[in-house]
């Protein structure tokens, strides 16, 4: 079994987008296929999006991801170290989680074998703020030991809570004398809700964390003329009425000036991301993809702001770096906007979501009304 050492940080390998794999689950959408996923990831790849964020959490993503990477279409074509896999332990269901090292080290073993892979890139703790620290603490631990083993060359947590993805971040490299490799956040650098940038990326720097994903720049949907995604789990988004009403009162004047909230939005998110990276820390965007005409509407918005080449591999590498003049250039050109997508949103604009929120108990990691 190889020894992963990860002397060369997150952030000179990680691209600048992600393709995010609960666009694959039945929180997204009502029938999540093969079919689905080989045709995107197939897609995905020719274009050059090749780094793949998912969960166990997601179900079946993992699941399908692992049919479409090791079917013939795509493993005859590209090898392991072409693509890059992300995956997440700890969070079973909406309501279960387990942070136990042996849980974590059976959740990486099944995620090994779902995605029919020998090694994973990265192992997020999903979702940290739902459970008491020195859980998530010796999670991060066990995984560190996989690292040593050769299951996993990165180690990271994700979760919404900034102040707590910073304070777990500060207790890793204090216990065990290394930083984190990586912090996810979901849905705070976005046109909507830019706390992230304000709020937690110069913690993450001091806390030596080289990378970090932005997931969920349309705020899992909130950002987009049709409203939340409804998958087959309900409607589970924590946006409350007046939000929704407001960000569709933005979807609809942004669509009378001839342009689409979703792609304003995501060009706000990766260009927000692009002007804070650099050499040594990289902000990197997940997106949400759940058929072709969703990933080429994606991509070719991000190739307004992105450095393009007619090789794909700027799209899958981090080798392009961030293009400052270029995202510079079209914020101005969207910025009036932006401004005036946010006037709409008025008190909205920088409102979190209530995570975990007042009906769970933390210590007990169930909802607070349970009684056993």
């Amino acid at each position: 079994m190889t020894t992963f050492r990860t002397t060369t940080p997150l952030s000179r390998l990680l691209p600048p987008l992600v393709l995010g794999g609960a666009g694959f689950s039945y929180q997204i959408i009502s029938n999540p296929s093969s079919t689905q996923a080989l045709q995107v990831l197939k897609r995905a790849f020719e274009l050059g999006l090749r780094a793949i964020d998912t969960s166990s959490y997601y179900h079946p993503s993992e699941v399908l991801l692992g049919e479409a990477l090791s079917h013939p279409d795509i493993a005859s074509n590209y090898t392991r170290d072409q693509y890059i896999l992300m995956t997440k332990v700890g969070r079973i269901t909406a309501t279960q989680f387990d942070y136990s090292p042996a849980w974590v080290r059976q959740s990486v073993t099944r995620s090994l074998e779902r995605l029919r892979t020998c090694y994973l890139d990265v192992v997020f703790c999903h979702d940290v703020e739902f459970v008491p620290e020195d859980e998530v603490l010796e999670a991060v631990g066990a995984l560190f030991e996989m690292v040593g083993q050769g299951h996993i060359k990165y180690v990271g947590i994700s979760g919404y809570r900034i102040d707590v993805l910073a304070h777990i971040a500060r207790r890793v490299q204090e216990i065990y004398s290394r930083p984190l490799d990586i912090v996810q956040n979901w849905a705070q650098l976005t046109l909507q809700n830019d706390r992230l940038a304000r709020e937690g990326l110069e913690a993450f720097r001091e806390a030596g964390v080289s990378c970090v994903c932005s997931s969920s720049p349309l705020a899992i949907g909130l950002l987009r003329s049709n409203g939340v995604p409804v998958g087959d789990l309900g409607d589970f988004h924590p946006a409350p009425q007046g939000l929704r009403r407001a960000a569709k009162e933005a979807a609809d004047y942004v669509a009378a000036r001839g342009e689409s909230l979703a792609t304003l939005a995501l060009r706000y998110s990766i260009i927000r991301a692009q002007s804070i990276s650099d050499a040594d820390f990289r902000v990197t965007t997940i997106m949400g993809i759940t058929s072709i005409a969703e990933l080429e509407d994606n991509l070719g918005t991000a190739r307004q702001v992105l450095p393009m080449s007619d090789e794909p591999r700027w799209l899958w590498t981090a080798d392009a770096g961030p293009s400052v003049e270029l995202s510079q250039r079209k914020f101005e050109e969207d910025e009036m906007l932006f401004k005036s997508v946010q006037k709409i949103l008025g008190p909205w604009k920088d409102y979190s979501f209530p995570s975990p929120g007042n009906g769970w108990d933390v210590a007990r990691k169930r909802p607070a009304e349970t009684r056993l």
